[in-house]
């Protein structure tokens, strides 16, 4: 797992492993999958991909 001290300052060391994300160009958002079941997990609520997060090839 990624530390990430101190708390609050917006910015993570390590990648988010186990996870990827894809861009939906029907409703134009960012959503993360997890890589061991392929399932959906969220959505984010504006355009802007999810940080730390890989992104997946189409």
């Amino acid at each position: 797992m990624a530390t990430n001290p101190p708390p609050g300052d917006g910015h993570r060391k390590g990648a988010v492993r186990d996870r990827s994300q894809v861009y939906n160009p029907q409703n134009e958002k960012w959503t993360k999958r997890d890589k061991g079941t392929g399932q959906f997990m969220d959505q984010k609520a504006d355009s802007k991909p999810f940080k730390g997060v890989r992104k997946e090839r189409p």
